[in-house]
């Protein structure tokens, strides 16, 4: 987004255009009015509240005014968000250069979060991290990986991506994390989830061949034979790109991209448990302030995510603000990696150990018992031409009386 922070008027001017219908491009019947204030629309509204809250007959009160109110709320509150997001990148509120180090400096595991007793050796930490892109045809996961080496080298990859996977380690000389460029996702929902089913529960080899089900004969025949050495890496965490322009376009009425976004989205193999992908908005450079706050807005609603936190607007120039956002997208997803590495498997060798001397143990236990049980019979007890126990006696010197002591209630104090 071009130039220094934004005056007061070019915010009201950003609101104004946020309050069109994100569906219709129509105004809103809240749409902000240059002679209005936003606490008039926005705020505690005093004159709204004394008519809602002075129904008497609960059940004849309309809600929709009052539900269309608090869902304008939230859309300002994520627009304010998203400017101050916009706002710090610009005005380098932390330094690039310390950013970069802490990234450059990752080891894998080094950021999780100990829970309870849990250490990190407990923990299957891989040699490498691993972050997939995934994203429909088009929607600039090349460009990301290009766009994410020039932050770190000089130089960018001519591959495209188009039917082979792709490994790159970031940076090159390193093997702590590491970026996988994948075929886009197509119009065919069920080849996308085999596809997507397949990455993530068999891994990803660099060069492996990407092909669909539903793939051509001329599709099938652009494929070279290529030798996949490297063993299968696992995914740790899922990038999610989508092109800022087909959301817009969504926006005005083509709903096919917005069902190709959702459809994908569902997969429940790009989700750790509640944790869903990191998303990355290309090509907003090509529009304007108020279109690429709208499209992260329209993106946070559909897909359930915060649009300032969890949706990053990464675009093809070379400059120090969007240096950072990638250092800053890299980073949340390589946190979330850490967050959800895999316990320990033991393996079955170890399991029949700790079982076998676990059994043991009981035996020890259960004979350790016994053999205590028999000792506190022979001691505690002795029989009469009855066969009855004998309680025992003590004298008392106080007094001429003994003191009758049942051995069997207390044996719990003497028993070893």
């Amino acid at each position: 987004m071009g130039g220094g922070e934004r005056s007061s008027s070019q915010k009201e001017e950003l609101v104004e255009s946020l309050l069109l219908d994100q569906d219709s491009h129509k105004p809103n019947e809240l749409s902000l009015k240059k002679n209005n204030t936003q606490r008039k629309y926005f705020g505690a509204n005093e004159e709204f509240g004394k008519e809602f809250f002075e129904f008497e007959d609960w059940k004849n009160t309309d809600f929709s005014k009052f539900e269309e109110e608090i869902f304008n709320l939230r859309r300002l509150k994520a627009f304010e968000e998203i400017i101050k997001s916009y706002d710090s990148l610009k005005l380098q509120d932390r330094n690039l250069d310390e950013a970069k180090e802490k990234l450059l400096s990752y080891k894998p595991g080094a950021w999780k979060e100990m829970v309870g007793c849990m250490k990190i050796s407990d923990y299957d930490v891989p040699k490498t991290v691993t972050l997939l892109l995934i994203g429909p045809k088009g929607s600039g996961k090349s460009s990301l990986v290009n766009r994410i080496l020039r932050v770190f080298e000089d130089n960018s990859s001519d591959e495209d991506g188009t039917l082979y996977l792709h490994e790159y380690m970031i940076p090159k000389d390193s093997t702590s994390f590491c970026i996988y460029d994948t075929r886009g996702l197509f119009e065919d929902s069920y080849d996308n989830y085999e596809m997507i089913e397949r990455w993530m529960t068999e891994g990803v080899r660099h060069g492996e061949l990407a092909l669909r089900a539903s793939d051509t004969p001329n599709e099938e025949g652009k494929a070279r034979e290529t030798s996949c050495l490297k063993e299968a890496r696992m995914v740790n965490y899922v990038i999610f790109v989508i092109d800022a322009l087909s959301v817009l376009r969504s926006m005005a009425g083509d709903t096919h991209y917005k069902s190709l976004l959702q459809s994908s989205w569902c997969c429940p193999y790009l989700s750790y448990g509640d944790d869903k992908p990191v998303v990355v908005c290309t090509h907003g450079d090509l529009l304007s302030d108020a279109d690429r706050t709208r499209v992260r807005i329209r993106l946070g609603e559909l897909l359930g995510i915060h649009p300032a936190k969890q949706i990053f607007d990464i675009s093809e120039k070379f400059d120090p603000e969007t240096d950072l956002a990638v250092v800053d997208m890299l980073t949340y997803s390589l946190l979330h990696a850490d967050k959800h590495l895999p316990v320990k498997k033991r393996s079955p060798k170890k399991v029949l150990g700790i079982l076998m001397l676990s059994l043991v143990f009981l035996l020890f236990y259960v004979f350790g018992a016994l053999t205590g049980l028999i000792n506190s019979k022979t001691c505690c007890y002795q029989n009469n031409s009855s066969g009855s126990p004998i309680n025992r006696v003590i004298p008392n010197s106080e007094s001429e009386q003994g003191i009758s002591i049942d051995w069997r209630t207390i044996r719990h104090l003497w028993l070893g």
